[in-house]
């Protein structure tokens, strides 16, 4: 049998966008997998629109908790629900490709991995590609990573199994940055997939606000959760600063 992935989606006043990453689940090749939306409390449509989704097909649930939750709580809750070997991870804003799903998981149990990644494409807020492809640089374990953040988070496959109790973060920019580096500080290296895997949006709204509270919270994660001295810290910064301008300009 197929073992089972369980998608992980959190959502905040997503309205515009989920039902286009929702139906990029459904159209998947591989079909055994089950969709976990926590919805924060939205304001405006969202809960509506993925309720509708859920009547329609089974595998699909929206949780929606007793107060707002940031991202990083909804993903943990999310997680939380979960029922699969595999996490797979994926943005209200987001798109998988078709076969996604299929190549991952194969890819995942010919190697015995118990965590992969991929590259993945840049898409503007109307869904078209702005010609740009953010690749993989190879096997990344925790010391690169705390460099080089690239890792994709609508790319990633972990199979629960072998990662057991993670101590997920809840900040609310970064929680994914935080995730991949309590798993990795294990010993657990990512294995890339030279595959694109989604298409990532990138958004106008608020875009100098969000840089700058990303910067800030890259650095909470080296200072308060990984607890890194001040000059590995600057240095781990000023490589991750580095990467992240190569990113954009390339």
């Amino acid at each position: 049998m197929n073992p089972l992935v369980s998608i992980i989606m959190p959502c905040y006043n997503a309205e515009r966008y989920i039902a286009q990453s929702i139906e990029s689940v459904l159209a998947q090749t591989y079909q055994e997998w089950e969709l976990l939306i926590t919805d924060g409390l939205s304001k405006d449509n969202t809960a509506v629109i993925v309720n509708e989704y859920c009547k329609k097909d089974s595998r699909i649930h929206i949780i929606i908790p007793d107060q707002h939750q940031n991202i990083a709580e909804a993903r943990y809750t999310s997680i939380k629900h979960s029922k699969g070997k595999y996490w797979a991870f994926l943005d209200s804003d987001d798109i998988w490709v078709k076969d996604k799903l299929e190549k991952q998981v194969a890819f995942m149990i010919d190697n015995d991995y118990a965590f992969t990644y991929g590259n993945y494409q840049i898409i503007d807020p109307k869904g078209v590609s702005v010609g740009k492809t953010i690749c993989n640089e190879g096997i990344v374990d925790y010391d690169k990573y705390l460099k080089n953040t690239l890792i994709g988070c609508g790319s990633v496959m972990i199979d629960s199994d072998k990662v057991g109790d993670i101590a997920m973060p809840l900040d609310d920019v970064n929680d994914d940055m935080g995730l991949w580096c309590s798993i990795m500080r294990n010993g657990v290296k990512a294995y890339p997939i030279d595959e694109v895997l989604y298409y990532y949006r990138v958004r106008n709204d608020g875009a100098s606000s969000h840089r700058f509270k990303m910067m800030k919270s890259v650095w909470k994660v080296y200072r308060k959760q990984e607890q890194m001295g001040f000059w590995k810290s600057t240095a781990c910064f000023i490589s991750y600063a580095y990467h992240a301008v190569k990113k954009r300009l390339l």
